[in-house]
């Protein structure tokens, strides 16, 4: 499995003397559909002993409706106005945020989980994300109109990029180790340089 961290989170955890600069308040999931942010999250959360929120659950719950509902009522545009409102409506503490894959495109959103928090981009192989995603057609994935899965698929990488803090490998890997990874990263981060 493989791990990375950005140079700007390794800067992140300098500062002036030996002290640790990088206290992480929360940690946000980010990554394809079907990488496993919600499964890892409630993992993580127990392990850190943190609280667990799934933003797409939030969304239904406050909707009232099932994402595919909303994305074929209202569209896609209007899909991510809800999620971006949705998150930058959180106000969470000591909180796993399992994000929905298509939060990356907010900046404000984004800005508001990386306040304070930092950002763990799950990485999955295009074929991996299809093995995984077996019901395409209800899970309320955001596709443009006549989008492939390989365009969503290109589309999205470079944006998980950017924003990521730690990248974690997640094809071929079983939830557990992938947590015991990304606690290993985050003290990482978090130890004196």
């Amino acid at each position: 499995m493989k791990t990375t961290r950005s140079a700007r989170s390794r800067q992140a955890t300098r500062k002036k003397g030996n002290h640790e600069s990088t206290f992480v308040r929360n940690i946000i999931l980010i990554g394809l559909p079907g990488a496993g942010k919600s499964t890892i999250g409630v993992i993580l959360a127990k392990i850190l002993g943190m609280n667990f929120i799934d933003t797409d659950i939030l969304m239904q719950e406050n909707t009232e409706r099932l994402l595919q509902e909303i994305i074929n009522k209202e569209g896609p545009a209007a899909f991510l106005e809800i999620e971006e409102e949705t998150i930058c409506s959180l106000d969470a503490y000591n909180t796993v945020i399992a994000t929905g894959g298509s939060v990356i495109f907010s900046e404000k959103a984004m800005a508001h989980l990386k306040y304070g928090g930092i950002v763990i981009y799950l990485e999955i192989s295009y074929e991996e994300m299809l093995h995984r995603l077996n019901n395409i057609t209800t899970r309320g994935i955001v596709l443009n109109p006549g989008q492939s899965l390989r365009e969503m698929y290109d589309q999205r990488i470079p944006l998980y990029e950017k924003y990521a803090e730690i990248r974690v490998d997640c094809s071929d890997e079983h939830f557990e180790r992938i947590v015991e990874n990304i606690v290993h990263e985050i003290k990482e981060m978090r130890r004196p340089s």
